[in-house]
């Protein structure tokens, strides 16, 4: 399997990218491989001295970087040579199994809605978080800011694609869907939740469950929470602030722990034609290490061909 990693992309890159994936190949499989995407001259200057696992890394040079604050549709249209560019058009050719990136989040769904293709059916791709459960599972909440405004549809679709990835690379079997609301009985919240919950009530595409409050988030209630980008990413922001202050305070234990971005690596982006995974901006060689090992199990589990069944069934 080859995995490409926008080396370029992140507030740490590229010495974090590279080190990232360093402790990535060093943890895969030897038939696996690890394509860097981006400038060969900072791409060999950080591996110099680093000599194990080299047999499993590939370069690709780039000589454009979509910086952060980059509008994404201008900087992909005129950035040909950008080292997210050529990494998704090396995905959308079948050169890569998967691709992933710390970069430019926008750009990176621009990109792989005009080059890798949104799969048939699929409204808006939408992108998910890791939610640690007090009993020791994990739930994921979508979306996180993908998509800020949205309808009742989109958000039914949401419950879709999380169950699907719930149930195919999760290994959850039946899992169960909640929507974030601010009441747990029917006829509670705005006009979008309300249409939301009339919509999955009683579908057969998915196990609903109802709605669910914020104060039960990690009560294990669901195991996959819906709502929409604006409200996910609030959600998302207010977590990792809480993280922070608990970790300041040197008020961590095991459970809290589970916080930590970095055990995640990355998001995977759902309901596009292949494996994209984006992770944080901030993010450092470990969580890029396990965002690279997310994107190989994404691949593995074939989950853009699993959504294109369900999507077929479920339009038929």
């Amino acid at each position: 399997m080859k995995i490409g990693l926008d080396v370029m992309g992140g507030d740490f890159a590229p010495s974090a990218t590279i080190e990232g994936a360093l402790m990535a190949v060093s943890a895969l499989p030897e038939e696996d491989s690890i394509v860097l995407v981006g400038n060969k001259s900072a791409i060999r200057s950080h591996l110099t001295g680093n000599t194990d696992h080299l047999h499993q890394l590939e370069i690709v040079h780039t000589s454009e970087v979509i910086k952060m604050g980059e509008k994404p549709l201008k900087a992909i249209s005129s950035k040909h040579d950008s080292s997210i560019t050529v990494g998704l058009r090396m995905l959308k050719n079948k050169q890569l199994d998967a691709f992933a990136s710390a970069g430019n989040s926008g750009a990176m769904l621009v990109g792989s809605m005009y080059s890798v293709g949104v799969i048939p059916g699929v409204i808006r791709p939408a992108t998910f978080t890791h939610v640690p459960q007090e009993n020791g599972g994990t739930s994921i909440i979508l979306d996180i800011g993908t998509n800020t405004d949205v309808k009742a549809d989109v958000l039914y679709q949401f419950a879709l694609l999380g169950s699907i990835y719930a149930e195919n690379v999760m290994n959850i079997k039946q899992p169960r869907i909640g929507l974030l609301n601010i009441g747990e009985e029917d006829g509670k919240g705005n006009l979008l939740t309300q249409s939301a919950f009339q919509v999955m009530k009683g579908s057969k595409d998915f196990y609903f469950k109802g709605n669910i409050e914020s104060r039960d988030l990690f009560k294990s209630k669901a195991d996959v929470i819906v709502c929409d980008g604006f409200t996910g990413n609030i959600l998302l922001k207010q977590i990792e602030a809480f993280y922070r202050l608990l970790q300041k305070r040197n008020l961590m234990d095991s459970f809290f722990e589970r916080f930590n971005y970095e055990n995640y690596g990355g998001s995977p982006l759902l309901g596009i034609n292949g494996t994209v995974i984006l992770g944080h901006g901030i993010s450092s060689a470990v969580a890029i290490k396990n965002m690279l090992i997310l994107a190989k199990d994404i691949s593995k589990a074939n989950l853009s061909e699993k959504v294109k069944q369900a999507l077929y069934k479920y339009s038929n």
